[in-house]
């Protein structure tokens, strides 16, 4: 296999001792133009960037994400049209490809792989493939230069845990909570137990997300693992008041979170 373009970043958080941001953002939301600069803006406070492949049936996601990937479509975005955007945007930090199977399927495993390793990207997270349910398409992935990043629910134990870790590269995204995703008003409960397990079953670091929506909730979860994912709540905050406002909000979470990492290293 590949040694994956997000080792390197990984080693140098653990080495500074810092825990990664990691925002999402689907690729054309509100607009191909705002979607760029929200991208550029939230680049210089991220670690790692996450960006949405637009999908007319994003069942995984919540009201938010839906109607940023509706919007999306209906401006025109593609697959093909999201890397051009990553292009144009011209981001320094790593880059994890977040997409449905089916758009991949249409543009072409094997194009994409190369198409998007070409570009610099650095993962893919296919929402709807679990470990082991397309073979031909996860060692495709696995045998590039792009890290497959699979998902964990808090409800995966024993061998079915060591079956979704097991060929997982880059990072494990760690599912908060059940269901869809979407800002919470506070986070599930049994979260540090549920990492300890993961752990157990992985060396690769761990990323939090569904559910993160304030700087305290990011404070804590950076308390516990090596990543922090925000999603709805930023993209939530880029529609209603635009680049400038989510890059602030960014902001105040890389804040809170450094905070945390001081703390704990005292």
């Amino acid at each position: 296999m590949c040694e994956t373009r997000l080792e390197d970043a990984w080693r140098e958080l653990r080495r500074a001792r810092r825990t990664a941001l990691i925002p999402y953002l689907t690729a054309g939301h509100p607009d191909r133009r705002s979607s760029i600069e929200a991208l550029r803006r939230a680049a210089e406070h991220a670690d790692l960037l996450e960006v949405g492949v637009a999908f007319s049936d994003p069942l995984a996601d919540g009201p938010t994400i839906q109607r940023s990937s509706f919007e999306a479509l209906r401006g025109g975005m593609t697959l093909a049209r999201t890397l051009e955007l990553i292009a144009e945007a011209g981001l320094k930090k790593p880059v994890v490809l977040f997409s449905y199977l089916n758009p991949v399927r249409r543009y072409g495993v094997d194009r994409l792989v190369r198409d998007a390793a070409d570009l610099g990207l650095a993962g893919l997270l296919l929402t709807d493939l679990p470990a082991g349910s397309d073979p031909e398409v996860e060692e495709t992935v696995r045998h590039s230069p792009l890290a497959l990043i699979r998902l964990v629910a808090p409800t995966t134990t024993g061998a079915r845990l060591q079956e979704v870790v097991t060929g997982a590269q880059g990072f494990l995204y760690l599912v908060a909570r059940l269901g869809v995703t979407g800002a919470s008003a506070a986070l599930a409960s049994g979260i540090g137990d549920y990492l300890a397990r993961v752990r157990a079953a992985s060396p690769l670091p761990l990323a939090v997300g569904f559910g993160i929506s304030t700087p305290e909730q990011a404070a804590r979860v950076a308390g516990m693992a090596d990543g922090v994912v925000v999603g709805s709540a930023l993209v939530e905050r880029l529609a209603r008041d635009g680049p400038e406002a989510a890059g602030k909000f960014l902001g105040q979470l890389r804040a809170a979170i450094d905070q945390a990492d001081r703390e704990r290293e005292a």
